[in-house]
């Protein structure tokens, strides 16, 4: 080979292998943009998931949907009944508000006695959930510590400990009363999580959640999902009167803590009912891209974020969930 033909030769070489390594790494690029988009959808699809069967749920009481026919509940205007105290409550009878199935507050954490530690979304709603397992508890597994609520079809019920179930009343057997252990939730968004390092914490969404030990109810604090960054609840109102052409479906939706839905307010309305609940979240990825800055803004439920400006991929997710129990009249 003449000096020429190696030289034209070494050219096309290096023209293939520049090729192939732009190729290559355009390809590495695209598959870690893929695979960190991949990653927040399955986290996002996760977090709605878990949520979707929470609040779906909210309203069930065992045998009964009316929270007016159980003995023990109480709000946070009423003392607390006897041997129902709760450790680490969010403010006094949160756990046991059971005519409020469904609750939060926005924009703010909001609830008093269970503080996170000062590590909770300033800017981030809250969502409350309150209803009973699903499946009834047999008389022998009652455990010490725990709130149940025993409860009958057509019939009255009521929330005890374990340690201590109220006798049973004699009844037909349609009228049969189940004990069903409570379940209260309440979910925030935390700017720490399970993933953090030290240069990098990433938020998640947690909640505290009613737990039984020999000392007594308490609520415990768990991490549902990491990289949830922001979560925006709506309900979903039925505002007609009782007996209206319209009763029973939803025609607004409004922030927690609206004064349609206050009772210390004087725009409450008594007849409002909760009959669904929108969800937003935002969910961001646990770990910084090199060379990506997100730039778009955010806009949903109440809120109009400006660009973060920064190297962590985000995507918004809602979802609108019917509750099943809901009961549209009084």
């Amino acid at each position: 080979m003449t000096l020429i033909e190696l030289m034209v030769a070494m050219a096309l070489g290096s023209f293939l292998l520049l090729g192939a390594m732009t190729a290559f790494t355009q390809g590495q690029a695209a598959f870690r943009v893929n695979e960190s988009t991949a990653r927040l959808q399955e986290n996002a699809r996760l977090a709605l998931a878990f949520l979707e069967d929470d609040v779906r749920m909210a309203g069930y009481f065992g045998l009964t949907t009316r929270p007016g026919d159980i003995e023990n509940r109480a709000s946070t205007m009423q003392p607390v009944p006897p041997g129902l105290g709760v450790r680490n409550d969010c403010g006094r009878n949160w756990a046991i508000d059971l005519d409020a199935p469904v609750a939060g507050t926005n924009n703010g954490f909001g609830w008093i006695g269970c503080s996170p530690s000062g590590q909770a979304q300033p800017d981030a709603d809250t969502l409350a959930v309150r209803r009973t397992s699903a499946i009834p508890t047999p008389p022998d597994a009652l455990r010490r510590g725990t709130l149940y609520v025993r409860t009958a079809r057509f019939g009255s019920g009521i929330i005890f400990d374990g340690v201590a179930p109220p006798p049973e009343q004699p009844a037909e057997p349609p009228l049969q009363s189940r004990s069903f252990q409570l379940l209260s939730r309440g979910y925030y968004v935390s700017r720490r999580s399970s993933l953090d390092t030290p240069d990098n914490p990433v938020p998640s969404l947690r909640m505290k959640t009613l737990a039984g030990s020999s000392s007594g109810p308490r609520l415990v604090d768990q991490e549902v999902v990491p990289g949830v960054e922001d979560l925006q609840v709506q309900f979903g109102v039925d505002t007609d009167r009782v007996g209206a052409l319209g009763r029973g479906s939803v025609n607004r939706y409004v922030n927690p803590g609206d004064p349609l839905l206050d009772p210390g307010d004087p725009a409450f309305l008594p007849e409002a009912r909760i009959l669904a609940v929108r969800i937003w979240l935002r969910v961001r990825a646990q770990r910084p891209e090199q060379g990506f800055s997100d730039t778009g803004e955010y806009v949903y439920a109440d809120q109009d974020r400006t660009a973060p400006n920064d190297a962590y991929r985000r995507i918004v997710v809602t979802r609108t969930i019917q509750l099943r129990n809901a009961r549209s009249s009084s």
